[in-house]
């Protein structure tokens, strides 16, 4: 077995860097904008499931912090009509208006709540709830 022994090369490891280190802030960016388009399409989840991802009635499950790919699954599962005990039925209409840009946001937006990075997010829902 031959290795590929390359020279390293420090400009090409000064680019990357230099990369990363400017589309991360852009990164950052663009999930705080998915996080505020997710909560403003939740906002009709928000009745059953709560304001802050805590279901207020015992038959809605908590989304708060719940894995994204979860999230992101059950609700095409409702689509598809694969879930259909207990209240599936209504989550079957709802997932139904959805699109698959909704269903991502809306699964960002419950899987990042609670994270420290959107605490200050949360308090201001908080503070707004108790207006």
């Amino acid at each position: 077995m031959r290795l590929n022994k390359q020279k390293f090369n420090p400009i090409t490891a000064l680019s990357i860097l230099l990369m990363t280190a400017v589309m991360n802030p852009v990164y950052a960016e663009s999930n705080d904008e998915q996080f505020e388009l997710g909560k403003q399409k939740a906002k009709v989840c928000m009745t059953c499931h709560g304001v802050d991802g805590i279901s207020t009635q015992d038959p809605y499950p908590n989304l708060r912090g719940q894995k994204i790919g979860y999230l992101i699954s059950s609700l095409k599962d409702y689509q598809t009509r694969e879930r259909t005990s207990g209240l599936a039925i209504l989550m079957q209409q709802q997932a139904d208006t959805l699109s698959d840009q909704d269903i991502r946001d809306i699964s960002y937006f419950y899987s990042m709540l609670g994270k420290e990075s959107n605490s200050v997010s949360d308090s201001k829902t908080d503070s707004n709830s108790k207006l």
